[in-house]
């Protein structure tokens, strides 16, 4: 019996490592071929460990992927999160937590960042408190195991303002198939806030 808890502990952890990941992918750049087919071809049957809220998302995120245009795309990418000088969503943590980019929330970030050993990649020219990078940093934090700096990071950096920020994303008017990704991500943290809440 305890051989098979730990076996569905391992099986979960591994699904919350493939979700932060993906929609970490997602929200980083527009989607290219790959990952709309794979998202077009999702098995959405088993949700059984999951909320209804969230069984609910993966299918309209299975068929937003089956409609999916990938010129529309590239666009709908643009006028969102980046635009003419910033798109309809600003995804970053400093400016839901304060209104401005590059404040006390990014360097709070980077100082934990450093204390858990992850350095910048030089070649990503976004700050650190990118909705995509925070999604990252959590999914080598549960790969890894440990559940003490997993709640931490999460409480401390996503927390605070995942549930604004994606109800945005959901209501901007350039967002299609990014309406199906803002609410399976929703109800994701949500979840996963709820897990943390419960942690002792």
């Amino acid at each position: 019996m305890e051989q098979v808890t730990v076996n569905q502990q391992h099986e979960q952890s591994q699904l919350r490592v493939e979700i932060y990941s993906m929609l970490a992918h997602l929200l980083r750049k527009a989607p290219d071929e790959n990952a709309i087919n794979w998202l077009a071809e999702l098995d959405v049957e088993d949700t059984q460990h999951q909320t209804n809220e969230m069984a609910a998302a993966w299918p309209l995120l299975k068929l937003a992927a089956q409609k999916a245009n990938l010129i529309a795309l590239e666009e709908e990418y643009q006028d969102l999160f980046i635009g003419i000088g910033r798109g309809d969503v600003v995804p970053f943590g400093s400016w839901y937590l304060t209104g401005s980019l590059m404040e006390m929330p990014l360097a709070h970030l980077r100082r934990d960042l450093a204390v858990l050993g992850f350095q910048r990649d030089e070649s990503v020219k976004e700050p650190e408190d990118h909705i995509a990078a925070l999604l990252e940093v959590m999914a080598m934090l549960v790969e890894e195991g440990q559940e003490h700096f997993q709640k931490t990071f999460f409480n401390r950096h996503i927390a605070p303002w995942f549930e604004k920020f994606f109800a945005d994303v959901k209501a901007a008017e350039s967002a299609v198939f990014y309406c199906a990704v803002g609410e399976l991500a929703l109800q994701f943290l949500t979840v996963e806030k709820t897990r943390f809440l419960e942690a002792k």
